[in-house]
């Protein structure tokens, strides 16, 4: 278990949804949070933490792909363990793989570097479930399961995944490579699969949301995959793991219907192709060394999603930003 002194850990792209849970836990037990990420937009922050645990955190502008900044900023803050979560997500690597390429993998190889050179204890970095191809909803996918990405981002998570085993083997570089696929809650509004949670918001709203995949997928609430990294960074045992994410794996039609069900109207509507990525992950192997973690109930991970999202709106602070064209088409048509 973690010492009960206070840590500083090292968060690259802290201002996302993962990091912002993350940053949020860390700063309400105590640690100090050392936020190194190239935007300065801390609205995600601002949308779940308080201000007296706002006011722990430490805050460095700087880009992934300068080894110089990082290994400057690293230095500087001091911490013994990393959360490394920059990157650019699915579309944008697909529409430019040489930019994906530099912030995800040569991002990661630089931080790598600058742990090594100053001696850090452990590096928890985001894989991704789209390492995998596409699996059977029937056959939950194991840690060993072969690796066909279908996209840029998935080879380059598991490239990733590759050279943290290499250092590993040739500098002894403790790390975690946690797989999640289908996050959901409040922060999550950018790439494909961020869908659900816009819909959430957008049921709040009272707007009608189109959820533009279909089939099975595998969610988790944002607030255990933050918990899961965490408790990674404090106790993993010492070498270069994998481990999948679990929490349910549902129907996109199931978690349409349970939104609409908390708002008593049909807002929600879904279709499109299925997510090229096996639909459900065999968490196992996290859990056998960490048999605590969190697993919340899809319908109570929603609940709570929906009801951050009314009091922020409530309070006139409710980011729609993601979800202004779906107002405006929606808008239009009933003018």
């Amino acid at each position: 278990m973690r010492s009960k002194m206070p840590e500083t850990y090292f968060i690259t792209g802290a201002q996302g949804c993962i990091g912002s849970w993350i940053v949020k836990a860390l700063a309400e037990r105590g640690d100090t949070p050392f936020v190194f990420d190239r935007s300065e937009d801390r609205r995600r922050l601002d949308a779940i933490m308080q201000p007296d645990d706002l006011a722990r955190v430490r805050f460095v502008a700087g880009d992934i792909t300068d080894v110089a900044a990082v290994r400057s900023a690293l230095e500087a803050s001091g911490a013994r363990r990393i959360v490394h979560l920059a990157g650019l997500q699915v579309p944008t690597c697909n529409a430019d793989p040489v930019a994906g390429a530099f912030v995800n993998v040569i991002g990661t190889l630089n931080l790598f570097e600058a742990a090594r050179a100053l001696g850090v204890e452990r590096i928890v970095y985001a894989s991704s479930a789209a390492v995998f191809g596409i699996g059977d909803v029937d056959n939950p996918v194991d840690e060993d399961a072969t690796t066909e990405p279908s996209t840029h981002y998935g080879v380059f998570k598991r490239t990733n995944e590759g050279n943290a085993r290499v250092y590993f083997l040739d500098h002894g570089i403790n790390s975690v490579g946690l797989r999640p696929l289908t996050v959901y809650g409040v922060n999550r509004d950018t790439g494909l699969t961020s869908d659900p949670t816009k819909a959430m918001k957008a049921a709040v709203l009272g707007i009608p949301f189109h959820i533009r995949f279909s089939g099975a997928t595998d969610f988790q609430y944002v607030e255990d995959t933050a918990a899961a990294f965490i408790r990674c960074a404090d106790d993993a045992p010492n070498g270069a793991h994998l481990f999948n994410l679990h929490g349910e794996t549902e129907a996109v039609e199931q978690i349409a219907t349970v939104i609409n069900e908390k708002v008593g109207r049909d807002l929600v509507t879904f279709s499109g192709p299925e997510i090229p990525i096996a639909p459900a992950l065999d968490d196992s192997a996290i859990r056998s060394v960490f048999d605590d973690l969190p697993s919340t109930p899809l319908k109570v991970g929603v609940r709570e999603t929906m009801r951050r999202f009314r009091e922020l709106c409530d309070a006139g602070r409710l980011d729609t930003s993601d979800i202004d064209a779906d107002i405006a088409a929606t808008t239009e048509k009933t003018a």
